[in-house]
């Protein structure tokens, strides 16, 4: 488990990848954390937060590591390749200013996933709210900001939008609570486009959403909102995020990933299937 809070720098998926990629080849080398920081003249707590993503990958240490461990020169170069890649600031810095520093890990593993399963009891997905339904979330959240700031927070949820048409983009399997759908988020007409617009998003191949009625009652995933991330590279670990008012926890071990895995798939039973959400949607459409 990873708390991420307002300090310090958030990985990107890549850096992450890298990091474990060079620890896999340290110990592949039988090469200590003492021996590895002896060879690029830092502490062996560097060389730790190098294989955890936790600083970013210098050049000239990457170099210097991967020759230690008897890599070949011509890996060491894709390698290099990489970690400039990987050094590279994301899509969303230049909205640096208005998204936390505990969310950036976020944004970067909703980027690169390739399936993404999430359980909302309170509001529409971020990644399928209308710009009006986010606008008035974000004036409710930041009620202390100026309306350019409001704005630039709403184009940056818009704009990690833009993974759902990608012909690489993940595959996303939403569980809903009804409440979500009945709560008057902006008024009638916000709500009404944001329901038309879920609608819309339901024809994309790649978009599921499921619908947990009231009728249920209780069920395991009614603590909070939660989001599995499952990627493409078999050094990154499905990760699993959850947030509060002031931070985020990312799980990644496996007993921790497992048990919510276990909860969204209980859920999927429970919840209205897939093929009866747009009738759903049709029906709360017609009562607004």
């Amino acid at each position: 488990m990873r708390e991420n809070r307002s300090g310090g720098s958030a990985p990107t998926v890549l850096r992450m990848v890298l990091g474990k990629r060079l620890r896999h080849l340290r110990e592949r080398a039988g090469i200590s954390f003492e021996d590895a920081a002896r060879a690029i003249e830092v502490t062996p707590l560097t060389v730790r937060r190098i294989e955890k993503a936790e600083v970013g990958l210098r050049i000239p240490y990457v170099r210097e590591l991967l020759r230690t461990y008897d890599v070949p020169v011509r890996e060491i170069d894709d390698f290099v390749t990489l970690a400039r890649e990987a050094n590279r600031p994301g899509w969303w810095y230049k909205y640096r200013d208005v998204l936390p520093e505990w969310f950036k890990a976020y944004v970067s593993l909703e980027s690169e996933a390739s399936v993404i399963r999430l359980y909302e009891p309170h509001y529409v997905p971020g990644l399928l709210q209308t710009r009006e339904y986010a606008t008035a979330l974000m004036r409710v959240g930041f009620p202390n900001e100026s309306k350019e700031e409001i704005a630039r927070r709403v184009d940056l949820r818009l704009r990690r939008q833009d993974l759902l048409a990608k012909p690489d983009g993940p595959a996303v399997w939403a569980i809903l609570d009804e409440t979500v759908l009945r709560r008057p988020v902006g008024g009638p007409e916000v709500m009404r486009a944001q329901l038309d617009r879920m609608v819309e998003v339901l024809r994309m191949p790649k978009v599921s959403v499921q619908i947990m009625p009231y009728s249920v009652g209780a069920h395991p995933g009614a603590f909070g909102p939660f989001h599995h991330f499952r990627f493409g590279f078999s050094e990154l670990p499905d990760v699993v995020y959850t947030e509060n008012l002031t931070g985020s926890v990312y799980y990644d071990r496996p007993d921790d990933v497992v048990t919510y895995l276990e909860v969204l798939d209980r859920m999927s039973v429970q919840a209205e299937p897939v093929a009866r959400t747009r009738d759903v949607l049709g029906e709360l459409l017609e009562e607004l």
